[in-house]
């Protein structure tokens, strides 16, 4: 059986790297698969090689995982359905004619506020706030990596303090199974001590109040602005992007019904899935399925309305679902992946690193860094959940002390590195929603995130100094 070691780290940094420098995501992910595979089953790079095309294929062994991949090809018809109707441009024209949204500004407030708003799940907020926006930040002239930043800076971060969604069933749940006998008071007495996402969320506000531009985002506004091209070469967007001519047809309802039905199963789906309860039922499911009812409505309008036959509207969905394949691709690898990393111990081997002599005050912060070093790792904020929310509650019981607070350094870490991480799935929707590069949206987000990370930093060493 492999030993977790240094090398646990190789296959999910080299991939990290190779991403950034290349901007190769499906190739750079497919070399950290391979070079995974060589060292757990410690073989030679040519069998190493057939055993990564194994684990590609065993990602379809999870149905979680299956949920997730189809539901981001089932997103991509429903996107090119709703574009196709005339749903965006009728929605923009409405909210123009009543002088709601008319200049660069208040676009992006409307990114902000209905990620900020529409807080079941994380996927669901970034491809409802991505959908409505993206035609306006085009209108607008602001560039779509501006639109990614606002949306996965108020997606996961919302998300996370929220006890009834699919984040909060997961968390209680792993703080029930390490016999805490009030897991939800648990939760909620972490909010308020959860700094990442709450800086976040309010430093995203003062970007938009301020125009603030960093490093590459500045640049990509550059770029925008002496370009007559919506986005970069290899970012995700739709075949009926270009078509902006407005009809009688383009009304608003044809996009906000089949998203109001999208966000209304959400619940519906967790609560079913749930036997009752909002906090038991399977995020996976409820997604998928919400995805599909709000197909289901966007083809009966076009259907009841005798604007597109269903030859027409199955020619839609497979094209729209064809230029979100790669996207699938990439999360599928990056699924393949972060097995991998688990099954290497990449993440038990950094939280052991946390568990030699360190100064009280330190504990929090290190934890943060530590959550966050797993999850830009592996990619998944939920897998970094799973390792470190048991050790963090462990050591809160074990040094006397507030376990929210040990959870809280935990989320917060988790979600940045998440945030942050270029084969992150969140990071990956929230490309694919706003419609550009993926590479280019981790890039302008860094410099954000890294702010919000310091400042979180510090905030739990403060914490740790005045209230642990």
């Amino acid at each position: 059986m492999y030993e977790p070691s240094l090398l646990s780290l190789l296959p999910s940094l080299l991939a990290i790297v190779l991403a950034i420098s290349t901007r190769q995501v499906i190739l750079s992910l497919g070399i950290g698969i391979w070079i995974g595979n060589c060292l757990l089953s410690e073989v030679n790079p040519i069998s190493g090689l057939g055993l990564g095309i194994d684990s590609i294929i065993r990602v379809f062994e999870d149905s979680a995982d299956t949920r997730v991949i189809l539901f981001t090809l089932i997103i991509g018809g429903l996107i090119a359905t709703i574009e196709k109707l005339g749903g965006m441009r009728g929605f923009i024209t409405y909210l123009e004619s009543r002088a709601w949204v008319n200049n660069p500004t208040k676009a992006k407030w409307l990114a902000y506020l209905t990620g900020v708003f529409i807080f079941i799940e994380s996927n669901i907020t970034l491809l409802v706030a991505g959908s409505i926006s993206r035609p306006l930040f085009d209108k607008y002239k602001i560039a779509r990596e501006k639109l990614a930043y606002i949306i996965d800076s108020t997606s996961a971060p919302i998300c996370i303090m929220i006890p009834l969604n699919a984040w909060g069933a997961l968390i209680i749940s792993l703080i029930s199974s390490n016999n805490v006998l009030e897991p939800m008071q648990v939760f909620i007495y972490a909010i308020p001590f959860n700094l990442y996402p709450i800086i976040v969320i309010l430093f995203s506000a003062f970007v938009i109040a301020w125009d603030i531009n960093l490093g590459p985002m500045k640049k990509a506004q550059e770029r925008l602005a002496s370009k007559t091209i919506k986005q970069e070469p290899g970012a995700f967007s739709s075949e009926f992007d270009s078509e902006n001519t407005i009809d009688e047809n383009d009304k608003a309802r044809y996009m906000l019904l089949p998203i109001m039905a999208m966000v209304f199963s959400m619940p519906a789906g967790l609560f079913i899935t749930g036997s009752g309860s909002l906090i038991e039922g399977s995020g996976s499911i409820s997604v998928l399925w919400a995805v599909l009812i709000a197909l289901f409505v966007s083809w009966f309008l076009a259907l009841k309305n005798r604007h597109f036959t269903v030859d027409v509207l199955m020619q839609v969905f497979f094209k729209g679902a064809g230029e979100f394949l790669p996207i699938a691709v990439i999360l599928l690898f990056a699924l393949a992946l972060g097995d991998i990393a688990n099954s290497l111990g990449t993440g038990i081997y950094v939280a052991e690193l946390a568990q030699e002599t360190i100064p009280f005050s330190a504990i929090l912060p290190l934890l943060f860094i530590i959550s966050s070093v797993i999850a830009f790792s592996i990619g998944s904020s939920w897998g970094t959940f799973a390792i470190m929310i048991p050790i963090a509650i462990q050591m809160g019981v074990g040094l006397s002390a507030e376990p929210a607070l040990f959870l809280a350094a935990v989320l917060s870490g988790a979600v940045f590195g998440d945030h942050a991480s270029p084969i992150s799935d969140t990071t990956v929707v929230a490309s694919m929603a706003s419609g550009t590069n993926h590479i280019e949206h981790v890039r302008t987000q860094l410099p954000y995130a890294l702010i919000c990370a310091c400042m979180a930093t510090i905030g739990f060493y403060l914490v740790g100094v005045f209230i642990l």
